[in-house]
């Protein structure tokens, strides 16, 4: 089996690491060319020590120092700061791993996109906030796309391309977070911590509050429309606590395929790391005499109108989507910072979304001033609640 050459944007986050644990399993079968990481430069450090990359890149150019410290005398290249990051997503690999979180992501990953490969996507974000510009970049370079989150990945498997005229629509689960059965006036009192503790799944910060509030349920919505190219309409949630079903996809013919697995993202990482092949992982193993009962329940989306307002968004198109995004990160990082309470969230989504309207998103340069446009007006709105 020929090795292939993987990069990883976004080593040191929940993704990344885990993907790494998928490589360091069998070393022989793959050589690291580049690691990116945000801020962490200890972590990427040490992981680069690990998997002996060509060349470690620290997005913040304060972790230089550090990093080249740590890494002296090992013969790995270093590197800091946007341009830095963008070069290495630059460099020809066979799989690239796109885990930088937010709109961070977005260079980077279009720059891998560009060269073309096999890109692994767990960057929500992007797609949401630049789709059309990120999907039309795949077409241009002959790149393939292969989605890592859970359910985006439970699709992708069971989508049958010869068949896609036949689908009439796809399910998308989620476990319905920690305050799945939480009275709305009770979430008046949710503390970060209390929102942090998700039931069932690992992750960074920022998703796990976005899975409290389900806003990233609503950015998976906007996120399946792009990939699979379907309307609003054809892409429904459904509230599953178990989170062992992940993704359905419904056929004409009145067929439901569904994956099943494990809530351990080293199963879609890993489909995504040996497709068109399968890897072994020593990932839990469903026995399906112990699952007493699946539970389906639709949203409640008076309880949980994030899911509501991505509708709303995607339908509106345009830079609504670039517009609800920025808004959310900065609403999710005041609410981590005890400004803002946690029904303020979603509240200073809809807000921003009210003040900016649907302005039209043709081109880069439009999303990303779109983007500080949003950033500002929900800072703002955050500064005159708090006085």
């Amino acid at each position: 089996m020929a090795v292939k050459t993987i990069s990883i944007l976004g080593s040191t986050g929940s993704v990344g690491t885990q993907t790494l644990d998928l490589i360091l399993a069998e070393p022989d079968r793959y050589r690291v060319r580049a690691l990116v990481a945000g801020r962490n430069a200890t972590l990427l450090a040490e992981q680069a020590k690990l998997c002996r990359p060509e060349i470690a890149v620290i997005h913040d150019p304060a972790g230089l120092d550090k990093l080249a410290q740590a890494l002296a005398g090992t013969g790995i290249a270093v590197a800091a700061g946007p341009d830095a990051v963008n070069q290495a997503a630059a460099l020809p690999a066979d799989w690239t791993m796109a885990a930088i979180i937010g709109m961070a992501g977005l260079h980077p990953t279009l720059t891998a996109i560009r060269r073309g490969g096999a890109i692994a996507f767990a960057n929500k974000e992007v797609l949401v906030s630049a789709g059309d510009i990120m999907m039309d970049a795949v077409t241009d370079a002959g790149a393939c796309l292969l989605p890592v989150d859970s359910e985006h990945n439970a699709i992708f498997q069971c989508w049958e391309p010869k068949n896609a005229g036949a689908i009439e629509r796809i399910v998308l689960t989620a476990s319905g977070g920690p305050f799945r059965q939480t009275s709305r006036d009770a979430m008046v009192a949710i503390t970060p911590e209390a929102a942090l503790k998700h039931p069932v799944w690992s992750m960074g910060t920022k998703i796990t509050i976005d899975s409290a509030t389900m806003m990233n349920k609503g950015l998976e919505v906007i996120e399946a429309a792009r990939l699979f190219r379907l309307p609003s309409a054809a892409v429904e949630v459904l509230v599953h606590p178990q989170s062992v079903v992940h993704g359905i996809v419904c056929y004409a013919d009145g067929s439901m395929l569904a994956q099943l697995g494990a809530p351990d993202m080293h199963i879609p990482i890993a489909h995504a790391l040996g497709w068109p092949d399968r890897l072994v992982t020593n990932a839990k193993r469903l026995d399906l005499t112990t699952l007493a009962q699946l539970e389906f329940t639709a949203p409640d989306l008076d309880r949980f109108p994030a899911l509501r307002v991505a509708r709303a968004v995607l339908e509106a198109g345009g830079g609504a989507p670039a517009i609800m995004n920025a808004a959310n990160e900065v609403a999710v990082a005041a609410f981590l910072a005890r400004r803002i309470g946690f029904l303020d969230i979603v509240g200073t989504v809809e807000a921003v979304l009210d003040r900016l309207g649907v302005p039209p998103a043709p081109d880069l340069d439009a999303i990303i001033a779109l983007d500080v446009a949003a950033r500002n007006a929900a800072d703002t709105l955050i500064l005159s609640r708090a006085a």
